[in-house]
């Protein structure tokens, strides 16, 4: 029983300047000043457009950067990667695959003993479910996830 996640208009239409800027037009925010740069609550990072689960906290860590830094998606089928040629470099664009918004970007300078990766993403383009809401919002399946972090 998999939950469909679609583009949702009606979230698309509430999304504020910034949050369209950054998910519809591949914007950026500047570092240090989206709101879950330096979020450490437990909890789901989904889609601001479609829902979809995207990034646990279980898989975020301290980059440096000012954008929130993850190791790897929940679900690899919910990203997309796509080369982005833009701004006279190739970097690797990370985007929802059911709602289509720009995300990020990915690099390989990430904790080695996580595999290297940093998906380094954008909060506008993000919404943070707490685990303790995981299961009204209908996220219950992945309470799981943040069973390690307690043992």
């Amino acid at each position: 029983m998999a939950q469909e996640y679609n583009r949702n208009p009606a979230a698309l239409s509430a999304l504020s300047p910034e949050q369209y800027r950054v998910t519809q037009e591949n914007g950026t925010e500047r570092a240090f000043t989206g709101e879950y740069w330096d979020n450490h609550e437990p909890g789901l990072y989904v889609d601001v457009v479609s829902g979809e689960p995207l990034f646990a906290s279980v898989d975020k860590f301290e980059s440096g950067s000012g954008w929130p830094s993850f190791t790897r998606p929940i679900d690899a089928h919910n990203v997309v990667e796509k080369k982005d040629f833009s701004h006279l470099m190739i970097r690797t664009e990370v985007r929802s695959a059911h709602g289509d918004s720009h995300l990020g970007h990915l690099f390989t300078d990430g904790p080695r003993d996580e595999g290297g990766l940093r998906y380094c993403i954008n909060s506008a383009a993000l919404r943070f479910v707490h685990l303790d809401q995981l299961e009204a919002e209908g996220y219950g399946q992945y309470t799981a996830l943040f069973t390690k972090e307690e043992a």
